[in-house]
Order: C-alpha cells, then structure tokens, then sequence
C-alpha cells in the first residue's frame, strides 16, 4: 500500500511538473506610409432609395456580424444594378437567441443610396 502511494504521488508530481506556461511577446514598429490616389472619380448616386433583405448561410455567419453585414451590402448592390458603394447605409438585423445562450443572425437588412464611380482622370 505505501510503495502504491509513493508511486501514485511520483506520477502526480512529475505530471504537475511537466506542465508549462507559454509567453509570447512582439514587438511594434510604426511604418510611415501614406495612401496616394493617382486618379480622381466622381461619385454619381442613385436618386432611389433601396432596401434588401439578406438571409445569411451558415458560412458566412461564423465570420462575424462585420462579415454578414459587408455581404449583405454586396448582395443588394449586385441585385440592384452593381453599384460600387451603398451611401447612407443604415441596417437592421435580426437575432434569434438560442437555447444557451448563443445568438444566431437570422437576416439583415439593409437601406441606402447605391453609387458608382465615374468620370475617371489622373490627377494633376
């Protein structure tokens, strides 16, 4: 019985002994870039107003509320003309709360301006 508790605390502390705590540190360097545009464009907005409704798939709901949303716009400006921007944009989502807790995005919708880029000139 004593050479069993002997052995039973051995492996205790050799298991408790193995354990590790891992740290990682990084470092931050500023870089100093600037964005240069070589070109100019006019934006032409929509004078109408739109709305669409978006039901997101189970892919892209685990990427997060940002994701869901930026789909959401992409897919009303592809099905109301291909714009390049939604201005004015303003959405409304609906969450459905699981039984633990958990919320699952149910649809999205979203309003606003579509827009695109015209008038393309170098900058002078």
């Amino acid at each position: 019985m004593k050479k069993l508790t002997i052995y039973a605390m051995l492996v205790l502390s050799l298991g408790l002994a193995s354990c590790s705590s891992v740290k990682k540190t990084s470092t931050v360097i500023p870089v100093e870039t600037e964005i240069i545009s070589h070109s100019t464009a006019d934006l032409s907005v929509s004078k109408q107003k739109i709305s669409f409704q978006y039901v997101p798939s189970k892919a892209v709901r685990r990427c997060g509320e940002n994701a869901v949303i930026a789909t959401a716009v992409s897919e009303a400006l592809k099905a109301n003309g291909n714009g390049d921007v939604l201005v004015a944009m303003q959405y409304e989502i609906k969450k459905k709360t699981g039984l633990f807790g958990g919320s699952k995005i149910k649809y999205v919708i979203v309003e606003g301006y579509p827009a695109k880029y015209v008038n393309y000139q170098p900058r002078p």
